[in-house]
């Protein structure tokens, strides 16, 4: 009867497992052991910041050190390569420990933890570990031991947030698993038996216990001959790094992980699904060096000068800047406003402000490029002289009546193209523009390399004086191209994107020839004025040969100063906007001045920022190429003799010497530098639009509501409106920009 007993209960339990193995599947990956975070990372390999709600970045075995995987087995499961999926021994003693109230046990092997974390869950039932035992038993014939083994070491958890040996190396010691010597890799392995009580460094009173599971774990490891008696003598106990809080996306990490993003999905490398699914590894083109240069310019140059609480246009004040590689355009560094998380639109992409007079080179290079003669048929070139009286009305425009105003209503005379360069001219460049002719004018600033799409882009004679609203990104790439003699490359801002190892297929890199070597030389020769005398002296702090111009938006809105020298291209803005309307706003007063101009902030920051990204690399001239007889020539009305006048900020003729407010800002040159001591620069013309083309006030936009969650629509728009104006900045191009296609 025994006997008969002992069989009915052998085949009981061969008819369930039986009926077990066949019922129970193979479920789906559970979300959480799927989910991945995104890496970004600068061109050198130090990382900018992680996207996503889990820390976790999957990698191959064959990127994970054998000495960290032995530590591993060693630690988990030293007979796995060898041995059964499961163990029941270990599991009814797991089991009669549960059920006689001795406390809950976990699985022993390693498949079987692998199938709690990625399969399962971490509850501690038996309905669980019945489950567990089935699923490992079938994972064993499906799937080899390395492909578990990898699993397992990507989904089990080493505290710190950290999921995965990646992410651990980078939560203990802040390098990629590949770099862990045998010390490290086996302190990571101990911390798999108790993740929090064995960080020594957020509870150090546990260090003992901690390096005993460490000793244990190399001991182990000779054990099984995976290490030598030497080199185990040798160890020693790897203390590791504090922990850090999360950085998440404040500072600028934010703005370049929506930069990268849009870069990725524009130019269809990824989907935005893709990315929300996290595990790519993103190098940008990005360099820290340079980088960091940027934020500390600005910090220096506008940050720590404003007072919000006693100066109201302070409250309003806004920076953008980005930094190429005039040669491959690769973007070098890129500043999108104070911190992410309290100003959310990236000031260096967006396309809502005027770029005002920091267009005019476009008119000139593209004068030069195609041959264009003035209405009287002589050939334009940088000393050709036009009239430069105040409300002068173009000739040779069949639209509407056409006549800038200057700045302050100054009237200049006679004057060559130098010097309305210069001192940035409106009546000069708007006849320039219909000379030319707008249309080229245009299509010369495309080929640059602004946007087809870019707002108020229109070819009438008020497009000199620049009512377009480029972004920074976009006037950079254009600047980039006149540095690098007319070759334009589109912009880059991803070196490599990788996941699961394998790489993925970027844009290539194409250079087309946007103007002619000479015509981009030639502006760049006369660009090289405004910095020696014009409107951007206050760049020549940067102590590098350079060309650039400045600009102001109407009612000034916005300050730009783009510039470059041969192998650094920069352009900077400095923009007013309300933070709780999101409107624009003037920035009469902001920082202490009357005004703002292009030759203030922004290129004190440029020339700061340019100043220490080039420290350390030699000096490099321009090596320009100019047709004869467009050579620019000093102005004699101008009282130059001929020599680069760099020790002063005015070069104006005697008429218009107190031309306009000028302000000392306080304070010194900058340190290091020859540059004079920092003053108001002269002023700079604001944009006139001509009526054929006018010129209409940017939309307001909700970037400076100070967190997402607090951006209503202002109570006198429509709730579709408000929300037009903010997908307007963030569509790709080409998106429209119509309220009628909103929802």
């Amino acid at each position: 009867m025994l006997l008969g007993g002992f069989l009915f209960a052998c085949l009981l339990l061969v008819g369930g497992f039986f009926a077990g193995y066949h019922l129970v599947d193979i479920p789906p990956a559970n979300a959480a052991a799927t989910a991945q975070s995104n890496v970004y990372l600068y061109s050198d390999g130090t990382q900018i910041a992680r996207d996503g709600s889990v820390n976790r970045e999957n990698v191959r075995l064959k990127r994970i050190p054998s000495h960290v995987q032995h530590a591993v087995l060693a630690a988990e499961d030293r007979d796995f390569y060898s041995a059964a999926a499961v163990d029941p021994e270990a599991m009814l003693r797991a089991a009669w420990n549960t059920l006689t109230g001795k406390g809950t046990q976990g699985g022993s092997t390693i498949t079987q933890q692998y199938v709690k974390n990625y399969y399962l869950g971490q509850e501690r039932t038996i309905t669980r570990k019945v489950k567990e035992f089935f699923i490992a038993i079938k994972l064993d014939r499906e799937k080899t031991k390395n492909d578990i083994f990898e699993g397992y070491l990507n989904t089990s958890y080493y505290g710190r947030n950290a999921y995965g040996i990646q992410a651990a190396a980078h939560a203990y010691y802040d390098k990629d698993v590949e770099d862990l010597d045998v010390a490290e890799g086996a302190y990571l392995a101990s911390l798999l038996n108790a993740p929090s009580a064995y960080d020594v460094a957020t509870h150090p009173q546990n260090r003992p216990r901690a390096i005993a599971r460490w000793v244990y774990v190399l001991d182990a490891m000779v054990k099984e001959r995976w290490l030598t008696p030497r080199a185990r003598a040798e160890a020693v106990f790897p203390t590791p790094l504090a922990a850090r809080s999360t950085i998440g996306l404040s500072g600028q990490r934010g703005y370049v992980i929506q930069a990268v993003q849009d870069y990725l999905t524009n130019h269809g490398v990824l989907h935005r699904k893709d990315l929300a699914r996290g595990g790519y590894r993103i190098t940008t083109t990005l360099q820290k060096r340079k980088q960091d240069a940027f934020i500390q310019a600005v910090e220096d140059q506008v940050m720590a000068r404003l007072d919000p609480t006693g100066n109201e246009t302070d409250r309003f004040v806004r920076v953008g800047g980005v930094s190429l590689d005039p040669a491959t355009g690769k973007v070098l560094a890129m500043y999108g406003g104070v911190d992410y998380t309290k100003q959310y639109v990236n000031n260096a992409t967006r396309r809502d402000y005027q770029v005002g007079s920091t267009f005019k080179p476009f008119v000139l290079a593209a004068a030069v490029h195609h041959g264009s003669r003035t209405q009287g048929g002589e050939r334009i070139t940088p000393n050709t002289t036009y009239d430069g009286t105040n409300q002068r009305h173009v000739e040779g425009w069949t639209g509407p009546a056409y006549n800038p105003a200057n700045e302050d209503d100054v009237s200049y005379g006679s004057i060559p193209v130098t010097t309305a360069t210069d001192k940035s001219v409106n009546a000069v460049y708007a006849q320039l523009a219909v000379d030319v002719g707008p249309a080229k004018v245009e299509q010369t600033a495309i080929n640059l390399g602004l946007p087809v799409d870019t707002p108020d882009l229109n070819p009438s004679p008020s497009i000199a004086l620049g009512p377009a609203t480029a972004s920074v990104l976009d006037m950079a790439q254009a600047y980039a191209t006149l540095a690098n003699h007319g070759r334009h490359s589109a912009y880059s801002l991803v070196e490599r994107v990788q996941r699961d190892g394998e790489d993925l297929e970027l844009p290539g890199a194409e250079t087309t020839q946007a103007v002619s070597r000479e015509a981009a030389d030639t502006t760049t020769a006369v660009l090289r004025g405004v910095i020696e005398g014009g409107t951007g002296t206050a760049a020549q702090a940067a102590g590098r040969p350079a060309a650039g111009k400045t600009g102001t938006a109407e009612d000034d809105k916005a300050a730009w100063f783009a510039g470059y020298t041969p192998n650094l291209a920069t352009v900077v803005a400095v923009m007013g906007q309300d933070p709780k309307t999101g409107g624009q706003k003037p920035l009469y007063g902001a920082l202490g001045l009357e005004r703002m101009n292009g030759g203030g902030a922004p290129a004190e920051i440029w020339a700061q920022y340019t100043r220490e990204a080039l420290a350390g690399t030699a000096v490099r001239d321009f090596d320009l190429r100019i047709a004869e007889g467009m050579e620019p020539r000093p102005d004699p009305s101008d009282g130059s003799d001929g020599r680069e006048e760099r020790d002063g900020f005015d070069r104006r003729s005697p008429d218009t010497e107190n031309a306009g407010p000028r302000h000392d800002r306080g304070g010194g040159a900058l340190a290091g530098s020859t540059a004079p001591a920092r003053q108001a620069p002269p002023a700079e013309p604001r944009v006139r639009s001509a009526p054929a083309a006018p010129s209409s006030e940017a939309p307001e936009t909700a970037e400076a509501f100070e967190a997402p969650s607090q951006a209503p629509a202002p109570t006198d728009q429509k709730p579709w409106e408000a929300w037009e104006s903010w997908e307007a900045l963030q569509a790709p191009r080409g998106a429209s920009r119509d309220p009628q296609d909103a929802p």
